[in-house]
């Protein structure tokens, strides 16, 4: 195969979107949430990858928590990973990373990225179905299972546990 077959090739692959996001807590509990400017609902800080630079899911999620909400704080552990279709856009692999349970000096110091958020607010889990998309939900809750549970990341699809 010649440099420009191979090329080719790989441009009419399907294409796939990534995401990663960062869960963050407060000492009670409250899952970090925050608003967008551009679309109805809230979300978790992060957003897309951008492989066109070589950025990883990791890195993706550590700089979308700087860029959204002023935190520099390194993701921790992968907890979940959501294999979402979409009606109106290509499939998306979501990553969903352990941020932590952020303190009050933490939390004052949340600064937002205006050009894309509104607002933030820490909601209760109970809450969350009022505040994002069932698949969102459900990809959060699972994650935060995982956080309950102390076991390895979840495998979702469309925010549903995968048998495996």
């Amino acid at each position: 195969m010649t440099t420009t077959d191979y090329a080719t090739y790989i441009a009419g692959l399907p294409r796939v979107l990534a995401a990663a996001a960062t869960v963050f807590r407060d000492a009670r509990g409250h899952v970090l949430l925050v608003e967008p400017n551009y679309r109805e609902g809230w979300a978790l800080p992060g957003g897309t990858i951008e492989s066109d630079t070589g950025e990883s899911p990791r890195q993706a999620a550590h700089r979308e928590t700087v860029e959204e909400i002023g935190l520099d704080v390194e993701p921790g552990r992968l907890l979940a990973l959501d294999w979402a279709r979409g009606p109106e856009r290509p499939p998306i692999a979501a990553y969903l990373y352990d941020g932590g349970v952020l303190d009050e000096t933490a939390l004052k110091a949340i600064r937002l990225q205006e050009e894309e958020l509104l607002s933030w607010e820490l909601v209760d889990r109970d809450d969350l179905g009022r505040y994002l998309r069932d698949d969102l939900a459900m990809r959060l809750r699972a994650a935060l299972d995982v956080l309950d549970s102390g076991a390895g990341a979840v495998e979702l699809e469309d925010g549903r546990p995968v048998a495996g």
